[in-house]
């Protein structure tokens, strides 16, 4: 199963899911990342919390959706709600959803207040992803519309 997790720049969120999935993830399920207007580079301050956290970003790189080496299965997008963000829609015969994190990366002020809004998504999109490693993955993968509740229900973990 492919899971991409999507956004409009692909340089911070996305990759911070993405490196989270695969590095939890079971055998056979793997995830992507990619923006509708990719940024072109992986955010710094992204790939460094990933290393501090023992997850690798190796052959990572800020990618079009139109770009993706296998087409996904579950589309989820993570593009939050501050500052009137809109989220890009992946046209396709996918499951959806919604797990909406604020960008760190647009977070102004000291040093700490910044690396405390990296942390913060980190630890939403964690929580997130474990739920959703928590699931009965096998059968739902055989009732969409069960998958589609869960998986709405888990973008609302966190939420401020």
């Amino acid at each position: 199963m492919n899971v991409l997790f999507l956004c409009t720049g692909n340089s911070c969120r996305s990759v911070l899911s993405e490196g989270v999935f695969n590095h939890l993830a079971p055998e056979g399920w793997r995830a992507l990342s990619a923006g509708s207007q990719p940024a072109g580079a992986l955010h710094p301050r992204a790939v460094a919390l990933l290393a501090r956290k023992g997850i690798s970003t190796e052959g990572y790189y800020s990618k079009s959706w139109n770009d993706l080496p296998a087409m996904p299965d579950i589309v989820i997008t993570v593009c939050g709600s501050a500052a009137g963000e809109t989220c890009p829609a992946y046209l396709g015969q996918v499951l959806r959803a919604h797990w909406g994190v604020d960008d760190p990366s647009h977070v102004v002020g000291t040093e700490e207040e910044i690396e405390t809004a990296f942390e913060l998504a980190y630890r939403i999109i964690r929580a997130r992803i474990e739920a959703f490693l928590a699931l009965p993955l096998a059968s739902l993968a055989a009732d969409k519309p069960a998958f589609k509740l869960e998986l709405d229900r888990i973008g609302g973990l966190g939420a401020a």
